[in-house]
This record gives structure tokens, sequence and C-alpha cells, in this order.
């Protein structure tokens, strides 16, 4: 795993350099846009890292795993599903978040559910969304969507479970 990162960041050096030598002045706009748009994620990403720290810190992993581990069944798959519909969490932070649950000890099936939920379903997001789309169509696709992150759990209990 660190021989992977340690190879992607080296690629990563190399093609840099390679833009800055074809273009110094576009690379710098780049690297600007880029430290930019990281500015912007930080604190979002900081906050959710910090309850995620906060949350494995109080919940032990017997807790964990009691609620939303391979033992939990169905009913952890809603609570995760739940958990995922209302939590307003990025993709590249959602998926960090997953890998740290899964290791204190939820289960393939729940953390399915939860990822699923949470890049597909916005309660929190409901107003805008019904602003631009209609409150029929918000309230079907939000539906739909949370239906589908049961079948995506049952998938993924088949296939890693």
């Amino acid at each position: 795993m660190f021989l992977d990162s340690y190879l992607l960041y080296g690629i990563t050096i190399v093609l840099l350099l390679l833009s800055f030598f074809k273009d110094r002045k576009k690379t710098r706009m780049a690297l600007k846009k880029g430290w930019k748009a990281f500015d912007n994620i930080l604190p979002q990403f900081l906050v959710v890292i910090l309850f995620v720290g906060v949350m494995l810190a109080v919940l032990d992993p017997q807790t964990i795993s009691r609620l939303i581990g391979k033992g939990s069944g169905w009913v952890g798959v809603i609570l995760a599903a739940t958990v995922g519909s209302i939590t307003l969490i990025p993709g590249f932070v959602a998926f960090p978040t997953a890998a740290l649950i899964l290791q204190a000890g939820a289960g393939y099936m729940q953390i399915g559910a939860f990822i699923s939920t949470l890049m597909m379903v916005g309660v929190v997001t409901i107003p805008v969304e019904i602003k631009y789309f209609g409150r029929k169509m918000t309230l079907l696709r939000n539906f739909m969507a949370f239906l589908f992150s049961f079948f995506v759990a049952y998938v993924i209990g088949k296939v890693a479970g």
C-alpha cells in the first residue's frame, strides 16, 4: 500500500515537472486553482474527520458492531441507510470514512447502504432540490434512491459478505 502511494506521488511529481517545463504560467495557475479548491474543501473535510474520530472514540468496536455490524442484519442496514440519508458528506470524504467504520466493526451490507444513501439521498438538500425539480419529483427521486440502497446493500452482502 505504501509502495503504491510513493509510486503515485512520483508519477504526479514527474507530470507536474513536465507541465511546468511546457507552460510555466498555466502550471502555476492550475496549482493556484488546485490550492483554492483544497482550501475550500478543507473545512468540510476536517469537520467530518473530527466527527468520525469522536464517534470512533466514543463508540467502541463492539457497539459499532452491534449497531451496524454483520450481525445487526437488516435492522443495521436500515439504521445505516437512515444515517446516510440525513448526513451531508462529500464523496471524497465518504469512502475513507466508510473504511474507518468498516475497520471498527461495521458490516459490508450496512456500509453499502450507508454509502449509497449518502451519495444518492439528500434529506438535508431537499429544500433546494424542491425549488428546482418540484416537490413530487424530489420526493420520488429520494424515495427511489433510498429503496435502491437496500438493493445495493443486498448485492454487496452477497458479493463481499
